[in-house]
């Protein structure tokens, strides 16, 4: 049996390996930060300048920020191919006493849009960035052609908001912000839950979203598992951005997916992908459901003809991978992976070792061992 997990993953600076193609490079990494520092510099003076200047005559907070998504798990990958883009999702709270000061949600939540977009347009003019303000649950910002930012808009109870400190939170069919507050359905705050984190919604006004369960739930899996299993999610979301170019199965439907099938593999980590990908078009079909919300369906989302899709591109890879592992070649083995994955997986066979089959054993603990030490993402 052929080893390649010295082609997935190396801690040699002077080797190369998936896992570190997948890397965003440094000066892509640098702009994001700068993006985002930028957006939320002018957010926080922004819009309580937009809604002071619309009659908003009590002190409007400034908001705060919380990083969510691949970029707090540690997951994000650079794109594959186009029309694919690296992403950050940087959430923008606002408190809930001062959001529902608006009589009617439906009328806050257009505020909200309104206001936030009305106070990006001069950077997004400035930078010559693209200002996409079609999206449901939030506004997006597209950087480059290969990134963007992503601005969901929430509403958070007072407690929590005082709670997000700077340092742990890092046009919708209206042609003015007062067009927005003048255009409302006769609702009334009073029907919204006061005790839960509100996500801003275009057509539906508001939905009870908190995106910190999820990022929590993960984080404690990495802390659990050990870094292996981040990494074995990376590979799951290559595979598919290499399959598919847009659309395919969500990241969080694949590392909930990939969380119970999970088995550590000592310093061989084509095998814990391979035991991932072995299990996971069956787990596909039987259904998987948001890790912090079961009344949730994540499969639901790509629907019958979607899922079944995905569950037969994993099967199709668990064969290539198996055979990769069992080839004679190890030239085969990398045209296979570098089917799956691209020319990311490097084409570098004489790095490939020779496995005993005690040895493939011996790979797999006996019992779980102690957690690879973790520092956790923190927003900033």
């Amino acid at each position: 049996m052929l080893n390649l997990s010295p082609l997935f993953f190396t801690t040699l600076d002077d080797q190369s390996c998936l896992h570190a193609e997948l890397d965003l490079t440094p000066e892509k990494r640098r702009q994001i930060r700068c993006v985002r520092a930028d957006v939320r510099d002018c957010l926080r003076i922004g819009i309580p300048r937009v809604l002071k200047s619309n009659g908003y005559m009590k002190d409007v907070p400034k908001p705060r920020f919380f990083t969510q998504g691949s970029w707090a798990y540690k997951t994000l990958n650079y794109p594959a191919q186009p029309p694919q883009q690296a992403d950050i999702d940087d959430g923008c709270y606002l408190p809930m006493s001062f959001v529902s000061q608006t009589k009617r949600p439906s009328t806050a939540a257009k505020v909200f849009f309104a206001a936030a977009e009305e106070a990006l347009k001069p950077l997004v003019k400035e930078k010559r960035w693209k200002l996409v303000t079609d999206k449901p649950t939030c506004i997006r910002i597209i950087i480059a052609t290969d990134a963007h930012i992503d601005i969901p808009l929430y509403a958070i109870p007072d407690e929590e908001f005082a709670a997000l400190t700077k340092a742990s939170m890092e046009q919708y069919g209206y042609d003015s912000l007062t067009e927005a507050l003048n255009m409302a359905e006769r609702d009334a705050w009073i029907a919204l839950p006061a005790d839960k984190v509100l996500l801003a919604h275009r057509e539906s006004n508001w939905i009870s979203s908190d995106p910190r369960p999820v990022k929590e739930w993960f984080l404690g899996e990495v802390e659990a598992k050990g870094e292996q299993f981040r990494r074995v999610v990376r590979y799951l979301k290559a595979f598919r951005d290499w399959k598919w170019s847009s659309g395919g199965p969500a990241s969080i439907l694949l590392m909930a997916a990939a969380a119970p099938l999970f088995k550590k593999r000592d310093r061989r980590d084509d095998l814990a992908l391979l035991d991932v990908v072995t299990a996971l078009p069956a787990r596909l079909r039987e259904g998987v459901n948001n890790p912090v919300d079961e009344s949730e369906s994540l499969t639901a989302r790509l629907g019958h003809e979607g899922v079944e899709e995905a569950a037969s591109a994993f099967e199709e890879f668990e064969n290539m991978l198996r055979g990769a592992i069992g080839a004679d070649s190890p030239s085969q083995a990398c045209i296979c992976m570098q089917r799956e994955f691209g020319p990311r997986f490097p084409n570098e066979p004489e790095r490939i070792k020779v496995a005993s089959v005690a040895a493939t054993i011996a790979a797999t603990p006996a019992a779980a061992g102690p957690s690879e030490l973790i520092g956790r993402t923190k927003a900033g």
